[in-house]
């Protein structure tokens, strides 16, 4: 007997399948209907940080069909709603508007015309607009468009057939035409900016799922034709927090970092965190209080850090100061099932390469996940445009909220649990690399554009009030880690995230400078516990990986096209980047493959890259191995 049920991953109902996004099962197409149609029995999912920044009650996440049950179960999960109602037949080819009265539990629309019954295929192209709804094209309409006779003109009959003619290609050879008056015309053009409003065809200020609900708004916006499976038909909105728990300690351990923080020069520390006399202050402390350097700044993190972000009330900063603070000083989490972290390192003591030397001086921290704890919720999406992040009227698409009369206090969610590699560079040498006039100018430049582009509401909720040279060098590094992680460690490059740490803050604010990476799995199954990632940021491994991708971040089949660009992707937010050496999957970056150059990375004939020296120094190490003269 034919399988036709139709099943969605837990994690896909945030991404790529949330509400909003359409799906296709089998020759069938349906797209996710907002979160009013969720059952009642869904599982919770704590996140406070994340439910801060957001400012909800919670999360939930869709319940799961238990294994072997899904011929038994009626209803449990997120409803998808058939999408588009036009579709055809492929041997016929008469069209057919297939209503949600038409349908027949667990069995596919399918011709009554044809022997055999086939089933029906949707419509190639629907109709979107910048405001967030989506529609079916008036395909009668669209067929009628063109025609001289007044028969065709007034014709109203809705009976179609979609032909694919052998005598031209493309979109020309596509024709719908009227079964009635014979009035037709071909799809040439319909992707074209105004070829809807042209026909008279205005947005319906609607969604698929309230096709049948008074819920319609007025919409001044021109309905624009895009293909089905466009990438610019679903722009999901999404937001995703690790899992830190509060840190925790003896009443032994409190009450000497009470005595850390109540000396006299803790307050000389506070204001000097981050310049030259920092470490001295700290040894200090440290000396006086018995303790170490390490205890004295972990307590810095643990007492300044969380007040400040808190008595700021900055939201969008608080996910990443917590973050850092962890990562930054592992030995202050302990106990949590759901954070498992602990501090390793290069393993370059003793006589080592010069690359290998110069790599062990640049980063200054390796911390390996063994467990973390990612939420990803899903906030709403837009259409056509991404969002920009601004109000109505600004550029891009509109943001349309998961719950589209905006009743809900919660948000859909899905909570994975992984492993990672997290990597800290030195403060200091960063610093005299950012203040070298070509890094700057270089910089400078790549913010010139982010500041026209419609993104940069949005990125700035990445990148700070100011995009740092370290930010892009840091981003950069973090994807071509990613690319080299997945050949090394057996996973999927898909199944990997990245976390930049490269945050700038407002001035006068006594959030600690940020500059590390974390890479970690995403995949919500069994690719999330393989063990891969915690054995390649070990020594000897992490070190090797390092040095060959740093290596390989110097070619690129488009070179010297794109090691010379001034600006690439959307709204030139890149310069030496493309598909063939830097971009990833989507599900990878944060920010949409955006403020990537390999340039600041590595560097070239006139801007110097922060990890140029290493590089340069296993170029020689290689040349001597080959020719020892």
């Amino acid at each position: 007997m034919k399988d036709i049920r139709r099943k969605v991953r837990r994690t896909q109902t945030i991404v790529p399948f949330g509400v909003g996004g359409i799906i296709d099962l089998r020759g069938e197409s349906f797209v996710a209907a907002d979160i009013r149609s969720w059952p009642l029995a869904v599982e919770g999912i704590e996140s406070p940080r994340l439910a801060k920044k957001l400012r909800v009650d919670g999360f939930r996440s869709a319940p799961v069909i238990p294994s072997g049950k899904a011929a038994f179960v009626t209803r449990v999960g997120p409803v998808y709603v058939r999408f588009p109602g036009w579709l055809f037949c492929p041997q016929c080819r008469h069209m057919q508007y297939w209503g949600k009265g038409q349908e027949i539990r667990d069995k596919s629309p399918s011709c009554k015309r044809c022997a055999g019954e086939p089933q029906l295929a949707p419509m190639r192209f629907i109709q979107v607009c910048r405001a967030g709804h989506m529609a079916d094209i008036d395909w009668r309409r669209w067929a009628h468009s063109k025609s001289e006779e007044h028969a065709q003109r007034q014709c109203r009959v809705r009976r179609l057939r979609f032909i694919a003619s052998p005598d031209s290609s493309g979109l020309e050879a596509l024709l719908v035409v009227c079964v009635a008056c014979r009035a037709g015309r071909n799809l040439l053009g319909i992707s074209q900016k105004n070829s809807l409003r042209q026909i008279g065809q205005q947005c319906t200020g609607n969604h698929p799922w309230r096709i049948d609900a008074n819920g319609s708004e007025p919409c001044e916006e021109p309905p624009r034709a895009v293909q089905r499976g466009a990438s610019n038909v679903y722009f999901p909105i999404t937001h995703s927090a690790i899992d830190i728990p509060a840190p925790v300690g003896s009443p032994q351990e409190e009450g000497i970092m009470r005595k850390v923080a109540e000396n006299k020069l803790w307050p000389h520390y506070v204001s000097a965190v981050g310049g030259p006399g920092s470490d001295a202050l700290a040894a200090a402390i440290a000396e006086q209080c018995d303790v170490s350097t390490e205890f004295v700044k972990s307590v810095y993190r643990r007492e300044v850090e969380e007040v400040s972000a808190t008595s700021q009330g900055d939201p969008g900063d608080d996910l990443s100061i917590a973050e850092w603070s962890a990562f930054s000083a592992p030995e202050s989490v302990s106990g949590s099932k759901t954070f498992s972290v602990r501090r390793t390192g290069l393993g370059l003591d003793g006589d080592v390469p010069a690359s290998m030397e110069e790599l062990n001086k640049a980063i200054s921290a390796v911390v390996v996940a063994d467990r973390v704890r990612e939420v990803r919720a899903l906030e709403g999406f837009s259409r056509y445009e991404p969002h920009s992040g601004d109000d109505e009227d600004g550029e891009g698409g509109r943001f349309v909220s998961v719950d589209t009369l905006g009743r809900a206090n919660w948000l859909p969610a899905v909570e994975t649990y992984g492993e990672g590699v997290f990597i800290a560079v030195d403060e200091q040498r960063l610093r005299t690399w950012e203040l070298l006039p070509d890094v700057r100018d270089r910089a400078r430049r790549i913010e010139r554009d982010l500041e026209a582009s419609f993104k940069a509401d949005r990125l700035r909720g990445k990148t700070g009030p100011s995009l740092l040279p370290r930010f892009v060098m840091l981003h950069t590094l973090a994807h071509h880690f990613i690319r080299q992680l997945s050949y090394d460690s057996g996973y999927n490059a898909a199944s990997l995230r990245e976390r930049v740490y490269a945050r700038s803050h407002e001035p006068g604010r006594s959030h600690p400078p940020q500059a590390g990476v974390f890479i970690y799995t995403a995949a919500g199954d069994a690719e999330g516990t393989l063990g891969g990632l915690v054995r390649q940021g070990q020594a000897p491994y992490l070190a090797e990986t390092l040095i060959r991708l740093l290596e390989s971040a110097q070619w690129c089949s488009q070179d010297p096209l794109c090691a010379d660009s001034t600006g690439r992707s959307l709204a030139n937010l890149n310069r030496a980047a493309c598909h063939a050496c830097t971009l990833l999957p989507e599900t990878c970056c944060e920010i949409d493959n955006s403020l990537l150059d390999r340039t600041l990375l590595i560097g070239d004939g006139q801007v110097p890259g922060f990890f140029g020296g290493i590089v340069r120094a296993a170029l020689e190490e290689s040349a001597e191995a080959v020719d020892p003269r």
